[in-house]
């Protein structure tokens, strides 16, 4: 029997917390919540969530600095909320490790399919929820990606990320010594149109490279900065 998922609400505005809470508790979901950053960071770094919805502007710690704080110790995937629809707003989530973001007012049933997702990407077990029986697996020297198992493990010791920089480095490595700029990566791993500030790609190239090298820093070598343009992901043969 599947797992039911445990999620955090972050949100200083009552109503919003129980519309979510009542639809999402429909789809058999553990809802806990938090008023206030300085709770939902105590939360999220003592307990176990499958997920937080966290809201941007709040009194005292907004939620650049709870995705922040939480980023710091934890992988657990975070969907933004925010009233601002404003692309500055939404680059600065994307920098800290946001891994999805919806602009209020939104469809309630739009959450719940966005959390669906979510939670499907970020699952170990999703290919579990799939028809095929052939191996979905990348192998490298130093670093295999488990795509069906949604695992990543270099030189024989698992990696967590979270979703995001896990698909920026499924994508990179599909594809070894093929260089993107940073527009490109932008569109096809955030699925972002736009030609702004570019350094959420930056941000999230460095913490995928800094948990690599914890562990191998081989396998971090093989994401490779080609100056003036972008990335790409060097296989180096032994």
């Amino acid at each position: 029997m599947e797992k039911e998922a445990r999620i955090l609400i972050v949100d200083d505005e009552e109503r919003i917390r129980r519309l979510l809470k009542m639809y999402l508790e429909r789809e058999n979901y553990v809802i806990e919540e938090a008023e206030n950053g300085e709770i939902a960071i105590d939360k999220a770094l003592q307990s176990e969530y499958d997920l937080i919805l966290l809201d941007l502007m709040m009194p005292g710690k907004d939620g650049i600095e709870v995705c922040k704080e939480i980023r710091e110790k934890k992988s657990t995937p975070i969907i933004m909320l925010t009233a601002k629809g404003e692309e500055i707003n939404r680059v600065q989530g994307f920098e800290v490790g946001t891994d999805d973001y919806i602009v209020k007012p939104f469809s309630p049933r739009e959450v719940v399919l966005r959390v669906k997702a979510l939670l499907r990407r970020s699952s170990p077990t999703s290919f579990l929820q799939t028809e095929t029986t052939t191996k979905d697996v990348i192998v490298f020297s130093h670093l295999t990606i488990d795509n069906d198992a949604h695992r990543v493990t270099a030189d024989g010791k698992e990696v967590s990320l979270t979703p995001k920089e896990y698909e920026l480095l499924l994508f990179l490595a599909k594809a070894p010594d093929k260089v993107y700029d940073r527009e490109q990566l932008l569109k096809e791993v955030w699925h972002y149109e736009f030609f702004g500030d570019l350094r959420t790609v930056d941000t999230h190239v460095k913490r995928l490279r800094e948990k690599l090298n914890k562990v191998s820093p081989d396998a971090a070598k093989m994401i490779v900065t080609v100056w003036g343009v972008g990335y790409k992901f060097e296989v180096v043969n032994e």
